[in-house]
This record gives structure tokens, C-alpha cells and sequence, in this order.
């Protein structure tokens, strides 16, 4: 019997990573390899298989050992992990297959892989499955077109310890009928939304909650709503499924805007037991909106509100708005730094991670870039502060004010944040069955562990927060312990993010200014020396100086020490022949 290892590589620190709320949470990672457990619902009976997803443990040599081949599945954020992996494999002589969204892209340039099968593999996973077999097996495989989603297995969560994961993931649909500029989404899944069955979806539900699972589920469409006549007939199906049982599961998903306009798949879904959408705002700028091709976001009769409006609509019909938001888009100008953060104040989204702009390969954008010449030739996915084009802002400024507007969200005493909590609750419709009571010596237990993750000055706001809470919104108690908790996470990356980036800008300014020093002055070797000395010893403190949770694979510090070290050395070497001559 065949031994398939298959392998989830470590996801980066991101702001929807939770990393540093996940010990609060009880749980190793957030969500489960969704796309590697369907995948392995795809395998024949004959193969023995084991799943390790390395955000929840490591990937240790008696894995390798008893394994026969290793399938792995990534997105960006997973590159240098996938690569570790890769050459661990290599090493031990245990052939690779590598697929997902990101080898569907990057394959050119990810060394080391026996097998890629790329794109959706539903239909072309059994051929590459039958050559192996036959010892046929290509370097790769494509699949040749959108496969039918109603053939889709059910994922194998018996696999793994759900209990490691806060929420479960399942998906309905891939696809999005929007051609937004930046996005890739619609080059990986195509314009045209392709759905289960509610049949299927039931399936789904009931294994996971024959599995024991009950808690958060959630919808990973990209767009749930994309196929708005499929939705409407899946959410009565899910509804009466979820009010036999009590409503087990807690509903989210990502939806494009227009959600706002659709009264009665708002209704619906919150029946069913949706209590959260995720929106794709990425900026009150109606300017850059339309340069980036997204005008669904984008109002001739509601210019300055619509956005804002919108937010308001599914929040008064029960569901929390979560936000994505991009800096750096065409059409943005420094003005776009308060514009984004007057937006999410006003309108009350706690959750709300903001990016700047990358241009993804493959996407209209990327391309669009490429013929203008203002692509940049640097790695992306590891760093939020890595631009890889030219902005039509300056850099800095673009860098800088994307940092002070991180900072006003996620300000250290956490006061900002809190404050878009209550506005939030100001605006949510309360829903019965979606206010689930929580057992206030659970709750009480829930806010000690909060308080004791808190620094001193986020204390006293935090204390102030779940007081008022308690007095004007008492049903939304569980919730705002929660969010709190992803607010200390939210705090604590952005800060993460902006030590990791100023130490590396600390190193140009050393180097700038040694350079600048040992160009204009001639010293002894001595001096020389004794200079070197001093500036490794300020670059040491402040390397230092870096909490070592901050630190992670792929962040850059080691090596960007390194070659100031070497470049600081060869220049020492210089100047010193130089004053012996």
C-alpha cells in the first residue's frame, strides 16, 4: 500500500493568521488545508495517507521516512516554507508533487519538484494517479478546463484533530463574475461561478457534524454570492438543516458589495445562520475604484456614501462587516492615508486589515505594469512592506503612510479599535438565534485571559470597553471578548510588521552613513576599526532589541544582517589597504 504524506506547508504571520491570538483561541491555526484534504478525498482506497499541516505541527524526519511520496498544497504566504520542505524531500530522496494556487503561478520558479499538478485538479488528479502507477508520470500536469464542482468529494476532515482549528472551512462555489484589475482570483477560477448542489453542501455539513465539529464554518468563496440564484436555493436548505440541530455552526464568507442591494439573500443568509461577510472594499477613493476596474463599488447616485451605506445595510440586517482595504492603487494620492481611516472609523469595522497594493503575476494589473515598465524584480509574500512596482506615489511616502495608518487602527492602547467595536454594535441588528448566550463564568474566565495578554496602557481601555459592553450591549458580551482578543492580534503583527521593516531601513541608514563618513575622511586603520567596531555594536543592539516572536521564516532579518556585515567588512578592508599604502 502506497504511503502519500501530504504536506501543508507554514503560513507567514498575517493579520488573518490570528498568530497571536491563536493561545487565547486554545487552538495551533485558524483554519484547516482545506484544498489538501479535498484532495485527498480524491485518492483510491489502496493508498495509506497521513496529513501534517506544519502551522499546527512539525513536519519531523519519521514522517519522511514512512513516506513513499509527499503531495503539498500552497499559496503565496507558504513560498519559503514550501521550499524547505521541498529541499527536505530532496535529501531524503522522496519524490515531491506540488499544487495549489501558488505553484499554479510560480511553478517556473520552484526548484526541485518531481510532479506539478496544477490548476483545479478534480479531473486530471486520477490520470496523474494512473501514471504514476504505470511509472508514466510528466513533470506536469494542466488541467485542460473548469472542472464540474458537483463532482467534487466530500474533504477528508477525518484526517486531522479538528480540535487544533478554530473554524472549519468548507466551499460552494469558485468563480467570480467581476474583473477587478489586481485580483487573481478570476484567473485561477474564471469569470463564469460554478456551484454545488445543496445536496453536496448538506454532505458536507453532516460530516463535520458527525465529526463532533460545532462552531465557526467558514464559506471560503471568494465571492459567495457570485451565482445569486444558486445561493438563494442552497441558503433555505442550509437554514432548515441548521434549526433542526440548533444552529451547530456559526456562518461566515466573503461577498462582493452588492450583497448591500439584496435584500432577500440578506434574509436568507441570515436565517441559515450567517452572522459575518467579509467585503472587498479596498478604498473610499472612487478614482482609484474605477482605475482599478471595480466600479461595482462605485455609485453615480451615492458618490460620497455609497460604500459607507452599503456597510450599514448588511450591518442592520445582522451581519458584521469584515473589510479588506489596499493602499497604493492608482488614482491614490496622500490623501488616501485619512480617507481610509475616517472610512473604517465611520463605519464601524473592527476587522480590518489593510495591504498595500501587489501586483500579482498573471493578473491585468501585472500585465498592465509590465507594459509601462514599472514592475520591480523582488520576492513577494513575505513581507507586508515589500513594494514590487513603482507606485504613481513616492515609495516612502506610499510606505510611511501606510504605517501610520496601521498604527491609528491598531494604535498601542488598542482605544481606536475598541472604539470601531462599539460603533459596530451601535449598528448590528441583534438575531436571536445568532446571539447564542455564552455561560458568564466562561465569559468571565474568557476576559481574565484577554487582560492578562494586555500590555499596561491597553488595560484600562479594554476594561472601559467590556463595561460598556456589559451595560448597553450585554447579548453581544462573547463577542466583544472576542474581538478583543483579535484586536491584541491585530496590534501585535502591525507592530510586528513595522519593527521588521524599519530594522532593515535602520541597516541602509547605518550603511548610508558609514559610506558617506569613509568617503569624506581619511583615517587611520585604527579609527577605522574602532569605527567598525561601535557600528556593529549599535546594529547588534537593535537586532537585538527584536522580540523574538516577531521573528519567523522568511522575514529577511538574517540575511539583510548579513550582507551589511559583509558589505561594512569589505569596505573596512578598503579603507584600511588604503591607509597602510
Amino acid at each position: 500500500m502506497p504511503n502519500a504524506l501530504l504536506v501543508y506547508p507554514e503560513q507567514l504571520p498575517t493579520y488573518w493568521g490570528a498568530n497571536f491570538a491563536l493561545g487565547l483561541l486554545g487552538v495551533q491555526a485558524t483554519f484547516p488545508p482545506l484544498g489538501l484534504l479535498t484532495v485527498a478525498a480524491m485518492f483510491p482506497p489502496e493508498y495509506d495517507l497521513r496529513v501534517v499541516d506544519m502551522n499546527v505541527a512539525s513536519l519531523e524526519d519519521s514522517d519522511l521516512e514512512w513516506a513513499d511520496m509527499v503531495f503539498t498544497s500552497t499559496m503565496i504566504v507558504q513560498r519559503v516554507s514550501l521550499q524547505t520542505v521541498i529541499k527536505r524531500c530532496n535529501r531524503a530522496g522522496i519524490p515531491v508533487v506540488a499544487g495549489g494556487a501558488h505553484p499554479t503561478t510560480f511553478h517556473d520558479e520552484i526548484e526541485g519538484v518531481d510532479h506539478f499538478v496544477l490548476d483545479e485538479v478534480e479531473e486530471i488528479f486520477p490520470e496523474f494517479l494512473r501514471d504514476l502507477e504505470n511509472g508514466t508520470a510528466k513533470a506536469m500536469y494542466r488541467e485542460p478546463r473548469k472542472p464540474d464542482v458537483t463532482q467534487t468529494p466530500i474533504p477528508r476532515f477525518d484526517l486531522i484533530d479538528m480540535k487544533n482549528y478554530y473554524s472549519m472551512g468548507i466551499q460552494f462555489s469558485r468563480g467570480c463574475p467581476f474583473d477587478c484589475e489586481f485580483c487573481d482570483i478570476i484567473k485561477l477560477y474564471g469569470r463564469v461561478p460554478r456551484t454545488k448542489s445543496p445536496e453536496q453542501m448538506v454532505n458536507e455539513f453532516e460530516c463535520l457534524y458527525r465529526l463532533g465539529w460545532r462552531g465557526p464554518l467558514f464559506l471560503v468563496d471568494d465571492n459567495f454570492i457570485a451565482n445569486k440564484r444558486d445561493a438563494l436555493k442552497l441558503l433555505p436548505v442550509l437554514a432548515e438543516w441548521q434549526k433542526a440541530r440548533g444552529y451547530p455552526f456559526s456562518l461566515s464568507t466573503e461577498a462582493s458589495v452588492n450583497l448591500a442591494g439584496m435584500d432577500k439573500l440578506m434574509d436568507r443568509m441570515i436565517e441559515a445562520g450567517f452572522n459575518a461577510v467579509f467585503l472587498g472594499i479596498e478604498t473610499p477613493n472612487p478614482k482609484a475604484l474605477l482605475k482599478t476596474k471595480k466600479p461595482q463599488n462605485v455609485s453615480k447616485r451615492e458618490e460620497e456614501n455609497f460604500l459607507l451605506n452599503a456597510v450599514r445595510k448588511i450591518q442592520h440586517a445582522g451581519m458584521q462587516v469584515q473589510g479588506g482595504f489596499i493602499l497604493g492603487l492608482d488614482g491614490d494620492d496622500e490623501s488616501a492615508f485619512d480617507a481610509q481611516i475616517d472610512f473604517i472609523r465611520e463605519a464601524g469595522v473592527p476587522v480590518a486589515p489593510i495591504y498595500l497594493l501587489t501586483a500579482l503575476k498573471g493578473t491585468d494589473m501585472y500585465n498592465r505594469l509590465m507594459s509601462e515598465n514599472r514592475l520591480l524584480d523582488v520576492p513577494i509574500g513575505t513581507h507586508f512592506m515589500t513594494l514590487n512596482f513603482r507606485p504613481e506615489m513616492d515609495p516612502q511616502t506610499l510606505i510611511k503612510g501606510y504605517q501610520r495608518v496601521n498604527a491609528t487602527l491598531y494604535d498601542s492602547t488598542l482605544e481606536n479599535y475598541l472604539e470601531r467595536c462599539l460603533t459596530l454594535f451601535e449598528h448590528l441588528k441583534p438575531v436571536p438565534h445568532l446571539m447564542k448566550p455564552g455561560n458568564k463564568h466562561a465569559i468571565a474566565l474568557a476576559i481574565m485571559a484577554v487582560r492578562r495578554l494586555l500590555s499596561a496602557k491597553q488595560i484600562p481601555p479594554f476594561t472601559k470597553f467590556i463595561g460598556k459592553v456589559s451595560r448597553d450591549h450585554p447579548h453581544m458580551l462573547p463577542e466583544a471578548v472576542r474581538l478583543a482578543a483579535m484586536g491584541y492580534h491585530f496590534e501585535t503583527v502591525s507592530r510586528q510588521q513595522s519593527a521588521l521593516h524599519d530594522f532593515k531601513e535602520f541597516l541602509a541608514a547605518e550603511w548610508k552613513a558609514f559610506e558617506e563618513t569613509a568617503s569624506h575622511r581619511s583615517q587611520d586603520a585604527e579609527t577605522v576599526r574602532t569605527r567598525q567596531q561601535a557600528l556593529f555594536a549599535r546594529t547588534n543592539a537593535r537586532y537585538q532589541s527584536l522580540p523574538d516572536d516577531f521573528r519567523y521564516l522568511g522575514d529577511g532579518i538574517e540575511e539583510a544582517l548579513e550582507s551589511f556585515r559583509t558589505s561594512v567588512n569589505k569596505r573596512v578592508e578598503q579603507l584600511t589597504q588604503s591607509t597602510t599604502v
